[in-house]
């Protein structure tokens, strides 16, 4: 019988302390502390030889339960559709116009944070309303 993994979830990205630091917002998500011996984040980053500079960062679940968020610098930019997505389940529960004005209420929020507005899918026979959104960098998510 397999046993249950933990789960890492990857961004490619340009800037990743910026993509951290937006979805830290977005999940309620916290940098963890800097490496043992460095005050901050910008001094281990200062440490490194300059090509290894800003080239990732990382924030997690302050519970424990969510997965780890790994942000990774590549060179390209984001080009096509994301075959995978995260949903952020700000409606779970809730049906009609309540679960579409606390989408609304939390797409306000992350318009504000940055975050792109692509489009509202209406309920239909088989699903929820959800909206569909895109992060500072271009990459979909759904909240629903």
């Amino acid at each position: 019988m397999a046993s249950v993994k933990q789960v890492q979830i990857t961004f490619d990205c340009a800037k990743p302390e910026r993509v951290a630091r937006f979805w830290c917002e977005v999940l309620g998500y916290v940098v963890p502390p800097p490496p043992e011996g460095f005050a901050s984040w910008d001094d281990y980053t200062g440490s490194l030889p300059p090509e290894k500079q800003d080239a990732s960062f990382v924030c997690s679940d302050p519970t424990g339960v969510g997965p780890r968020l790994y942000f990774q610098r590549v060179p390209e930019g984001k080009v096509v559709k994301n075959r995978v997505h995260i949903d952020v389940r700000v409606g779970t529960g809730l049906v009609g116009e309540e679960r579409l004005a606390a989408l609304q209420a939390e797409c306000d929020r992350l318009v504000a944070l940055g975050a792109i507005r692509d489009q509202v899918l209406l309920a239909d026979e088989e699903n929820e309303s959800c909206i569909n959104m895109r992060d500072i960098e271009g990459n979909e998510f759904c909240l629903d």
